[in-house]
């Protein structure tokens, strides 16, 4: 008698005939779902000829009107900061309401329903609705990205302040000491190195975001690229693609390099 010397994962079903009927029900599901979706099979074989088309009309990229590539991208670097001030500012207080361990049930309430409300939409939606309220321009993109970041930064705060040291705080209480100075002397020194950590991270995410969101109309380079793929200027909407995904490569490695240096 041989034993099994190699560990293996037990399958997720262990019944083959029921792992056999889930795999063909996902697999009717999915064809059925293809089968009932409104596609047009036509124009979207068509739609490689135009793919084509736009292709080859980007090549080569045109950097010529670098002045409106600059400025665009310049605006998008504007909001990323101003979105990721505002959104760590506001996210600060919103975490340690959100915290269970420090707020009263209600106020753990209204904190967390705050920042799962800013989760709740996609910035895209966001943004539209800040164009409808504001306008076109940069002030819809620094306040859609504000909600972003809060939504964001004051969720994983928050969690961080529910894991923290509680010696501290019941040392500080033990003496009197008010509420503000428990925050400020017990809890926010060792909630700081995340929060700077959150704070590169998001101003990183932000960059990459006033890109999409400026599609829309919220300012920024996304909304550089709108103009040109309206204007059927394919050749400088690559290359405003190109300059956002250099934009982001180099933020990526230096928002990883500080990280790195942190940790």
């Amino acid at each position: 008698m041989t034993t099994q010397t190699v560990w293996r994962k037990p399958p997720f079903i262990k019944s083959p005939v029921l792992r056999w009927v889930f795999y063909i029900a996902v697999a009717a599901y999915v064809i059925g779902t293809i089968a009932t979706l409104p596609i047009d099979w036509e124009r979207t074989a068509q739609g490689l000829t135009r793919a084509q088309r736009i292709f080859s009309g980007a090549f080569p990229p045109s950097f010529e009107r670098s002045g409106l590539l600059i400025s665009g991208f310049m605006e998008s670097l504007k909001i990323a900061i101003l979105a990721t001030t505002l959104g760590m500012i506001l996210s600060v207080p919103l975490a340690f309401m959100a915290a269970r361990n420090i707020s009263p049930k209600p106020v753990y309430l209204l904190g967390r329903g705050t920042f799962i409300l800013a989760r709740s939409f996609h910035p895209v939606i966001v943004a539209i609705i800040f164009v409808k309220a504001v306008g076109f321009g940069p002030l819809a993109g620094a306040l859609t990205l504000t909600v972003y970041s809060i939504g964001f930064v004051a969720k994983l705060l928050a969690e961080r302040i529910e894991e923290i040291d509680f010696g501290q705080v019941e040392a500080m209480r033990s003496v009197g000491a008010p509420f503000l100075s428990t925050m400020v002397y017990a809890i926010l020194p060792q909630i700081m190195p995340r929060l700077v950590g959150l704070g590169i991270y998001q101003l990183d995410s932000n960059l990459r975001a006033s890109a999409v969101v400026g599609i829309v109309g919220a300012g920024g380079i996304g909304a550089t690229l709108a103009n040109a793929f309206g204007r059927y200027d394919y050749d400088f909407a690559l290359a405003i693609t190109m300059v956002i995904v250099g934009a982001i490569l180099i933020s990526e490695a230096v928002s990883g390099m500080i990280r790195k240096r942190m940790t």
